[in-house]
């Protein structure tokens, strides 16, 4: 098992480096050239632009039992489909039950942006602590429950 992470932008780097290096569980970075990356501890994949090509990198190492952060509905459909767990920024978990009601609400959205009329969309609100501290909970939760309990 590892921890992928789509970390353009993601504002759980960190968390993630510190949990993944409490449980000694290996982390892999993917960024583009925009968001260039360093750790002592995670691998970084810095990845040419290109329109999903951060994700296409990461689904390409992805494999069964690791765990994907990510806030890319579409990404996260992928994981699912290969068997891994996958979380968001905000520590909830994508499920073969939430991913096809979130990926319609996507569209609509983007339907919504595309019309000529006015949307009142909104866009995300101001990350808080509680949000990091929702994410690390989820994550170490996720650790523990597909770790092999220790002997």
């Amino acid at each position: 098992m590892k921890i992928l992470v789509d970390a353009d932008a993601s504002p759980v780097v960190g968390i993630t480096i510190d949990t993944a290096r409490k449980y000694q569980v290996a982390v892999e970075l993917f960024c583009d050239t925009n968001h260039l990356l360093a750790s002592d501890y995670a691998a970084v994949h810095i990845i040419g632009a290109g329109k999903d090509a951060v994700d296409l990198a990461l689904i390409n190492n992805c494999a069964a039992g690791d765990i994907v952060i990510t806030q890319d509905y579409a990404l996260a459909a992928l994981v699912l489909a290969k068997k891994a767990q996958a979380i968001n920024q905000n520590g909830w978990l994508y499920t073969e039950k939430n991913i096809d009601n979130l990926l319609d609400t996507r569209w609509q959205n983007a339907k919504a942006r595309r019309s000529k009329g006015k949307n009142h969309l909104k866009g995300p609100k101001k990350r808080t602590k509680e949000d990091d501290e929702r994410f690390a909970i989820s994550l170490e939760n996720l650790l523990r429950k597909y770790l092999p309990a220790e002997k």
